[in-house]
Parts: structure tokens; sequence; C-alpha cells
């Protein structure tokens, strides 16, 4: 297992979200995927670099910004990094709203870098009947 799994996992998160949070430069996250990537956003299932792109890329808002409460890592017995956030993210003039996202991190086939396998995102909304 990875002992910098902590460092590892905040680093990854600290970059990701600097990358989403500017809509010029979220298409820079391709570089974390992988042809083998794969992605449940709000029950959608998306497999790949292209596809996760096109989803993140189109989504329906012109600014983001995440505020993140939480980030817990633990080491995965293949030397990868289990991550998960939790916080508030607003767009455009929409008030904010809860999220929670889990990404497993692997990493590359020499060692030197992180992409990630497996994600998971989720709006924390809880629609309660009268």
């Amino acid at each position: 297992m990875n002992p910098k799994f902590n460092e590892i996992g905040n680093a990854f998160v600290q970059q990701f979200y600097t990358l989403f949070d500017n809509v010029a430069t979220r298409p820079q996250l391709a570089g974390l995927y992988t042809a083998d990537s794969m992605m449940t956003f709000e029950g959608a299932q998306m497999q790949g670099t292209t596809a996760i792109l096109e989803k993140i890329t189109n989504l329906p808002f012109q600014s983001i910004v995440h505020s993140l409460t939480t980030i817990d890592c633990q080491p995965t017995y293949d030397g990868g990094v289990s991550v998960l956030v939790v916080g508030q993210l607003k767009t455009d003039t929409d008030h904010p709203h809860g999220f929670s996202q889990v990404f497993f991190l692997k990493p590359t086939v020499n060692g030197t870098s992180f992409y990630i396998a497996n994600e998971f995102f989720r709006l924390s909304i809880h629609n309660v009947p009268s």
C-alpha cells in the first residue's frame, strides 16, 4: 500500500477542482482519465476519456465553484488511492448544493503518476414527499 496516500489524494483533489472550476482549463482534465476509466454522474454511466470529457465539458452552466468540506483518503492494496470528497458547489446564479464525489486513483504503468480509474458524483438533493 502507498504510504503517501493522503498526500496523493489531497494533491489530486486540489488539481482536479482547480481545473474543473475554470471553463478554460476544464478540457485539461482529459489527462486524468484513460480509455478504461469509468464515471457515474448522477446515475448516468460512461466509459473512456472521450465520453467522460464530453459530459464534463457539456454541463449546463457557465461558472462553478466547489467548496470542499472533507477529503478522506485510503490506500488500496494495488498502490492506488480511494478518495471521498464532500462539499458544496455553486453554479451560475443557483444557490449552493451539497455534493459527494468518489475517485479511485490507480498508478500508471510506469508508476510515476495516477489516473482516475473510477469516479462517482452525486448532488445531495433530497426529495421529501409532502
